[in-house]
């Protein structure tokens, strides 16, 4: 038999050899004129309707209303919907990945956000930006002081009065006290890639911020759970918080089953979207349907979806919620 060459052991990636540029340098595929203002219209959806009474429901009952969400909903300019929507208590919890911290954050500081990865890719150069690193010393912080990633964020964001915290869903939570939960996979962000990335400080500050999100799920009973846009996330992360949640409550002789769910995407999915796509469909595999819009509400819930750009979805959301009686 003929001997394979011997590889190499493999060492760790030395960091300090990457270099970092300033932001200023970046072109910023996004700036402040992408930001909507608060303009009502017309909710296209019956589904926005009837997802309107429930939150305004829930909110009078103490009720949780969860708005889980990846980073195109922040790119796409709703912020002010989103702030109005927590400032009148419409919205009690938001569960975001580690690309929505960022972009919040980059909003927060110049106004601009966003690369282009086909460029920058090229060079090396994506996601190497300086100031976007000081994420992660924040998070380093954070895991020492016992706080979870999202409030640690925010409160920078709005204690150092970054110029253009105003657009921030970060500080704008942390000044009324609402829960934003950042639940990140190491290797998925930018500022992963950065000689400052601390996975351990990332590992307890998320898990506490998991560990959030399962006790605002323990008060679904009659509350609201919301997706816009996050294809694994949202859906992975509250399939296992309401196994917690109700594990427990379970012990202590409580349901949580009566709740709604609503899913704002891109798929084009069947009117039958309330029962389980079979294995042999392909869109079996999209997350948001079977786990959001099927199984997690087959004893007792009700789900609807509507289809269409975030720019569009969430001023019809607010619209449902804040002009309707």
């Amino acid at each position: 038999m003929k001997k394979l060459p011997v590889s190499p052991p493999i060492s760790l990636f030395d960091r300090d050899r990457l270099h970092i540029r300033p932001l200023a340098e970046r072109e910023h595929l996004l700036d402040l004129s992408c930001i909507l203002p608060l303009s009502p219209c017309l909710p296209a959806a019956g589904g926005f309707m009837e997802v309107a009474k429930s939150i305004r429901k829930a909110r009078d009952q103490g009720s949780a209303v969860v708005l889980m969400m990846g980073a195109h909903v922040l790119r796409s300019g709703v912020q002010k919907y989103l702030i109005d929507m927590m400032e009148q208590g419409y919205l009690n919890g938001i569960a975001v990945n580690g690309a929505v911290i960022i972009h919040d954050y980059e909003f927060s500081l110049i106004g601009a956000t966003t690369e282009s990865v086909a460029r920058y890719i090229r060079t090396g150069q994506f996601g190497l930006w300086q100031e976007t690193g000081r994420i992660n010393d924040i998070v380093t912080q954070a895991a020492q002081n016992g706080e979870g990633l999202g409030e640690a964020v925010g409160k920078v964001i709005e204690e150092e009065s970054f110029p253009h915290r105003n657009i921030s869903i970060l500080a704008a939570a942390y000044r009324l006290g609402i829960p934003v939960t950042a639940h990140i996979g190491i290797g998925y962000d930018i500022t992963h890639e950065h000689p400052n990335f601390d996975g351990a400080s990332y590992g307890a500050t998320s898990y506490r911020d998991f560990l959030k999100l399962v006790s605002i799920v323990e008060r679904l009973e009659d509350g609201v759970v919301m997706n816009f846009g996050s294809a694994v996330m949202g859906p992975e992360i509250f399939l296992k918080a309401l196994a917690m949640a109700r594990n427990a409550a379970f012990q202590e002789k409580k349901e949580i089953r009566r709740f709604v769910t609503l899913v704002c995407d891109l798929a084009d999915l069947p009117e039958t979207y309330q029962k389980e796509p079979c294995r042999s469909n392909p869109k079996y595999y999209f997350r948001p349907w079977k786990t959001l819009l099927a199984r997690t509400v087959s004893d007792g819930g009700e789900s609807f979806y509507v289809q269409g750009d975030h720019r569009e979805t969430v001023p019809q959301l607010w619209t449902a919620i804040t002009k309707s009686s």
